[in-house]
């Protein structure tokens, strides 16, 4: 406390001593140079907040130099790319030029047999594909036809009936024992039905022709009607395209009718069941021979 009373006692004095005047410029000095401190401070601050920013700076510019150099190196390498394909693709000029000089050498009639011979192969090529594209319409219709037949014949025995595609036809296979009686070429009633069936699946495709084989077994016949086996197939056959025409209207110039006799078995006559097979009537439908044998001429 004594301390206190004395220094207020010292500043009370020294106030004493000093003048108003002087006392007044040296508080106006004291404030100024207070102000210019706190520019100073500012000034230092926005001097640091700078020095940041540059700094800042010059860590994005650096980042892109080197995006820049590394895009540098990218381009001298596509350069280069370029540079090596624009070499080959001189050394293959050279090499096509090389082949014309070689090739301007061919005589005249020369070049007529290659372009002759390069027509050949086209229209070849050509015949080639619209072949192609007729069988596999065929195909398409063969399948087509197998699936209509099966699905109408569905309710018969399979022993008695076989349809099949062999050699790019469609077969249909009846079984003797359901189209007639031992030795006879008269057709049963119960077998039209049949007949009607597979006529209405060919009256559907007027462009398709149908050819009747009649086949036997090794067993000989001889009657007074009837005079060998070749006899029997072909009144067989006969009668099977007589039906067709006059019952279901299976126009008649679509058809063929044929005895193949014993001669084309399908399985062995030294047995029961290989007689059975054999003994058979097959309904061939196939394409109309005129059109058949345009396909194998060449245009």
């Amino acid at each position: 406390m004594k301390k206190f009373l004395f220094l207020i006692f010292g500043i009370t004095l020294l106030s004493s001593c000093v003048s108003k005047k002087k006392f007044a410029d040296l508080t106006a000095e004291r404030d100024s140079i207070r102000l210019s401190h706190s520019r100073l401070e500012e000034d230092f601050k926005e001097c640091e907040h700078n020095k940041t920013t540059f700094r800042t700076d010059l860590e994005i510019r650096g980042n892109q130099l080197s995006a820049r150099e590394a895009e540098l190196a990218a381009e001298r390498n596509r350069a280069k790319s370029l540079e090596d394909q624009i070499a080959n693709l001189q050394g293959t000029n050279k090499n096509l030029l090389d082949r014309l000089s070689d090739l301007s050498v061919i005589s005249k009639s020369g070049a007529e047999s290659i372009q002759k011979s390069l027509e050949a192969i086209n229209k070849q090529n050509t015949y080639i594909k619209d072949l192609t594209g007729t069988i596999q319409r065929k195909d398409s219709l063969n399948l087509a036809l197998v699936m209509n037949l099966k699905r109408s014949l569905a309710d018969i025995n399979d022993e008695d009936v076989n349809i099949e595609v062999k050699k790019g036809v469609v077969y249909i296979s009846l079984s003797d024992k359901m189209l007639f009686n031992s030795g006879s070429y008269t057709i049963k009633s119960a077998a039209e039905t049949v007949l009607g069936k597979i006529a209405k699946v060919v009256n559907d495709h007027d462009e398709l022709d149908i050819l009747v084989e009649g086949h036997t077994d090794t067993v000989p016949i001889k009657t007074d009607f009837i005079k060998d086996n070749w006899d029997l197939s072909a009144l067989r056959a006969t009668s099977v395209v007589r039906l067709l025409e006059w019952r279901y209207n299976v126009k008649p110039e679509r058809m063929t009718a044929g005895g193949r006799s014993q001669f084309v078995p399908k399985a062995d006559n030294a047995t029961t069941e290989g007689k059975s097979k054999n003994r058979r009537t097959e309904i061939i439908i196939l394409p109309k021979l005129d059109q058949f044998f345009q396909l194998l001429e060449p245009n």
